[in-house]
């Protein structure tokens, strides 16, 4: 297949002096949301109490174990704005993501012990629970650094139970293992109660010296007071039960290593649970990367750096989405599928780091003589049409045939809507391509360049909650909302405008109100409120899509559940049938 794969279409060109200088604004208002951003991502990195303090007690913070044990530059955070309920904290006390630990691709989660030393607090489970989501659907293996203190207690009500709460992990570890995907923990710290079911479902334990894993801590123990409520006799035996437990606190390692062999091993130093941790991920079983790649890895030949210049902060103007993919993939080539049908969308064969990837996203601009279905309006790029609903879901079917992951670029508008679109059977068509979709088994990967709007969001690789998008990627000049703001506006106060014209009272009122809702779509849809209500799993800069790309490639292709033959690939014969090197064209009939 090396005439498919080594040299594909040139895709992408380079960007002329004069369309830099032009978007010298442009990059200026794209970096403001990033420093905004970053400032956020600090904020969430130093929460809790000060790294020193941590230091000082001769404890690693969960940062450092992350530096330790991840293979240098190899880390990609995910989750790291999500805080749904609004922790007072600004995060849900579990870092994770992508991560390369001697040489092997997992989900790494660890238990922030800065803040209330790793307890569980409201949002962690549905954090917990999309990362283990990425595992089961990358099926790499999930490396846990536990240090969890139990529970914040006056908050119980908020993450305990629920179908996706907090004991949900005792299930996904379960399902995960019958799976064949290995869970490993390192043990930290004292984890009572909800710190020990993470300490005690997954496959494989390795405990620090000073760790303990139980049912119940100290104050659980303790119990409850037999007179059913609390004076100063009962008091005074909960003082004497609580310096006992201290002294010997329950589920320490004389108990499980010792005597129950939960703890496969016990460290003296806390990075010797970290290289006990390296030593079972390099016996991890995964496929030499040269099994799958197609070709070499090679960068872009074009600088990812150079998005903030194509890519337009204003939402209503048009660019070169081409061009922006160039700028992600290897050595700035492509196999373009359909081309020349559904013009809105692209749809292609790509490289990540010398594997094989299908990649869709949205194109822009003005689409003369579209949709075919119509004569009363002309097509505009970002909107969904008939022919590029068809052809997504030609495209994803055949992916799933040769076993190609795919990768969605969203940045749409919606879906053609309107008496002639419903006769052109596009509310069936968007549901037909989600069908398709759910009928594969692909790992999927979404990045919202732009907007995700309406039902086109759903149907594009979104929203992350889907079976097999692993997690999704949003970007400075993200926006998510079920229609753009002025539209909301006009779809809920148009009647109200006709009928105040009409009783020829003031406009006003209603146009405030109009303008009010306006500024509130933009305000619930910036970047940094989807990745804190988890809309998005992460807000990156645009050069660092490559680094997700190249990590996701690599997970899904590390030990993949099925196989297509590199030499049984129908989808890159299909694009180039109409032209076969080295092989003789039929003879035309008299």
């Amino acid at each position: 297949m090396r005439q498919y794969f080594e040299k594909m279409d040139d895709l992408g060109k380079p960007l002329k002096p004069a369309q830099i200088e032009r978007m010298k604004e442009n990059v200026a208002q794209i970096e403001e949301v990033y420093a905004e951003v970053a400032a956020e991502f600090e904020k969430a990195k130093n929460a809790g109490v000060p790294a020193e303090d941590v230091h000082k007690k001769g404890e690693m913070t969960v940062w450092d174990r992350i530096e330790y044990i991840v293979d240098p530059g190899t880390f990609c955070p995910l989750h790291t704005l999500f805080n749904p309920a609004g922790n007072k904290e600004g995060v849900t006390g579990v870092i994770d993501g992508l991560a390369r630990i001697s040489g092997k691709w997992c989900v790494l989660i660890g238990f922030d012990n800065k803040v209330t030393v790793g307890a569980w607090i409201p949002g962690q489970p549905e954090n917990n629970l999309r990362a283990t989501d990425m595992a089961k659907i990358l099926n790499i293996p999930i490396v846990w650094l536990v240090n969890c203190s139990g529970a914040r207690l006056p908050e119980q009500h908020k993450f305990y139970a629920n179908r996706r709460g907090s004991g949900t992990c005792f299930f996904r570890h379960a399902e995960l293992e019958t799976l064949g995907i290995p869970v490993l923990a390192g043990i930290y710290g004292t984890n009572p109660a909800g710190g020990g079911y993470q300490g005690i479902s997954p496959t494989i334990l390795l405990a620090h010296k000073n760790c303990n894993i139980a049912v119940g801590g100290a104050g659980i123990v303790s119990g409850m007071s037999p007179k059913g409520f609390f004076d100063e006799e009962i008091a005074e035996a909960l003082i004497e039960a609580t310096r006992k437990f201290r002294a010997t606190p329950p589920g320490r390692v004389a108990i499980h290593h010792d005597v129950t062999g939960f703890f496969r091993a016990v460290y003296e130093e806390e990075t010797g649970v970290l290289d006990g941790l390296k030593q079972y991920m390099a016996e991890m079983p995964a496929y030499n990367p040269r099994f799958f790649r197609v070709a070499q890895p090679a960068e872009p030949k074009y600088d990812p750096k150079e998005i903030s210049s194509i890519i337009t902060f204003n939402q209503k103007m048009v660019y070169d989405f081409d061009n922006i993919l160039a700028r992600l993939v290897d050595n700035s080539e492509h196999m373009e599928f359909r081309p020349g049908f559904g013009p809105e969308v692209y749809t292609g064969l790509v490289k990540i780091d010398g594997f094989l990837i299908g990649a869709i996203g949205n194109r822009h601009g003005v689409l003369p003589n579209y949709p075919e279905y119509t004569n009363e309006y002309i097509g505009v790029g970002g909107k969904l049409y008939r022919q590029g609903l068809i052809k997504m879901s030609e495209f994803v079917s055949l992916c799933d045939r040769d076993r190609i992951p795919i990768v969605w670029f969203q940045d749409t508008s919606g879906i053609d809507v309107g008496d002639i679109a419903e006769k052109a059977e596009l509310l069936g068509l968007g549901q037909a391509l989600i069908y398709s979709i759910e009928q594969t088994k692909l790992p999927m990967m979404l990045t919202v360049l732009r907007k995700g709007s309406a039902a086109a969001h759903y149907v594009m690789g979104g929203p992350t909650a889907n079976n097999h998008t692993a997690f999704t990627l949003g970007t400075a000049t993200t926006e998510i909302y079920v229609m753009h703001g002025e539209t909301a506006a006009t779809a809920s106060f148009a009647r109200r405008l006709v009928k105040e014209k009409d009783a020829g009272k003031s406009l006003q009122p209603v146009l405030d109100k109009m303008n009010q809702l306006a500024k509130e779509y933009y305000n619930n849809s910036r970047p940094v409120y989807c990745a804190q209500q988890g809309l998005v799993d992460e807000i990156v800069r645009y050069e660092d899509i490559r680094k997700y790309l190249v990590a996701f490639a690599n997970a899904v292709y590390q030990n993949p559940k099925s196989i297509c033959p590199q030499h049984h690939l129908i989808l890159p014969r299909i694009i180039r049938s109409e032209i076969v090197k080295g092989l003789p064209r039929p003879a035309k009939e008299a």
